[in-house]
């Protein structure tokens, strides 16, 4: 964060204020000597933002495919040395820039998802629980709180975050999210996404690529994303407000009183 002197307007008069500003960088991520993108993204957690981003953009199955990452904050540059294997020749073609804050990128077509394999599970979430996440999730993050300028993204685990992360990037929050469970090994089977943004068809091919049964937002989900989330039998909780809520797909997950 950044702060910064600006004139405030209330009930028509003006005065000097110091409010702080989330801040945004252009990370390039290079791999195996190959530019890969550039996103703008928060300065935080970028270790995680690179492997959550490589491996739902499908370059990795593993963090163990990757031998090197430096990241240089004085060229906002993330250079990855992996597995030659690692890099599909085609892959950099196949970029598609989503609608998501921060001028994402993904490197397949979320409708083809709609031709992988169902979700099984046997997780259930009661909504009394859905409540008190998403009022705990709203209140978690100190940066949203200093500037409304992020999303915020977290992983649930038996009724608990256990990871929590902000970004300017609805999409770069998620990436950080999964790096981190990459990383410390937590698995995605029978775990659930909480998010502060909207979900469309990029945020679902992320939570898809990892197998997340359930993603519950405070915003609201497109028309894709809730047809491919139908069709894979991901659930989809969307407008999340104090006692209610919308389940648009998965409706069998969820227990009410």
């Amino acid at each position: 964060m950044e702060e910064f002197s600006i004139t405030k307007i209330r009930s028509g008069i003006s005065e000097r204020v110091s409010v702080f500003v989330s801040e945004e960088v252009p990370l390039t991520i290079e791999v195996n000597g190959n530019e890969i993108s550039t996103m703008l993204c928060s300065p935080s957690d970028l270790e995680n933002l690179v492997i959550g981003f490589l491996y739902t953009s499908g370059f990795i199955y593993s963090p163990d495919s990757i031998k090197n990452i430096v990241i240089d904050r004085d060229q906002w540059k993330a250079t990855i040395s992996m597995e030659a294997d690692g890099l599909p020749d085609d892959m950099v073609f196949k970029r598609i820039y989503t609608s998501g804050c921060g001028k994402g990128i993904l490197f397949h077509n979320p409708i083809d998802l709609m031709q992988r394999d169902k979700i099984e599970d046997n997780l259930k979430v009661h909504s009394n629980n859905i409540e008190n996440l998403m009022r705990c999730f709203l209140k978690k993050s100190e940066e949203h709180a200093k500037t409304r300028g992020v999303h915020s993204c977290a992983l649930v685990k038996e009724g608990e975050i256990i990871i929590f992360r902000d970004d300017i990037g609805r999409h770069n929050a998620l990436d950080k999210i999964i790096g981190a469970a990459l990383i410390d090994n937590h698995g995605f089977h029978n775990q659930i996404i909480l998010t502060s943004g909207r979900i469309s068809s990029e945020i679902i091919s992320k939570i898809i690529r990892c197998g997340f049964p359930v993603i519950i937002a405070a915003g609201a989900p497109t028309n894709q994303a809730v047809k491919i989330a139908q069709s894979l039998n991901l659930t989809i909780i969307g407008f999340v407000r104090g006692k209610s809520m919308n389940v648009y797909s998965g409706e069998q997950r969820i227990v009410c009183p």
